[in-house]
């Protein structure tokens, strides 16, 4: 039988292959946790997380519009199916797609003032999510966790990438 490599990692972790696992695996946890208390916030207005984020942002240029692959990049996750994200926003009569004239392949979407109004009326309750999420940490350690949080992404974004929160 092979003896297990022992390291400073597994010695203390026996648990994980390496530290970097053990971190990961802890984000992942951590998601889980934080992701059930949002579900169930954006459950309540009939929204995905996704779809809160996509009206988010276009939020963020209203009146103008957003073309949807600017949209797409700025996602915080990417969606895998973009057009029926979409679909299901503008049934809902939460946004609607304008192609251009000049360049029809070009799809530009905006936030109707439906989706304003559905933003405004979900917001306390999203700033209360955040709250129970991680308002039991200081200002300093949240500060530190949206910098290691970055420099841990940094090499794995893509170079088109329009994050919109890192602007």
């Amino acid at each position: 039988m092979a003896k297990a490599p022992t390291n400073a990692a597994t010695a203390t972790s026996p648990s994980y292959d390496s530290l970097e696992q053990e971190v990961f695996l802890n984000l992942w946890r951590t998601y889980d946790r934080l992701k059930l208390m949002e579900d169930e916030v954006f459950g309540r207005v009939g929204l995905s997380a996704q779809q809160y984020n996509a009206l988010r942002l276009l939020r963020s240029v209203h009146p103008a519009a957003m073309p949807t692959l600017v949209l797409g990049g700025r996602l915080i996750s990417r969606a895998p199916d973009m057009t029926r994200l979409l679909d299901r926003l503008e049934k809902k009569g939460l946004l609607l797609r304008e192609r251009k004239p000049e360049n029809r392949r070009v799809v530009e979407v905006r936030i109707t003032e439906k989706g304003t109004q559905l933003l405004d009326e979900v917001h306390d309750a999203v700033q209360e999510c955040h709250q129970q999420q991680l308002g039991h940490l200081n200002r300093k350690d949240l500060r530190q966790m949206v910098d290691l949080l970055r420099q841990a992404r940094q090499p794995h974004e893509d170079a088109n990438n329009l994050s919109f929160i890192d602007e």
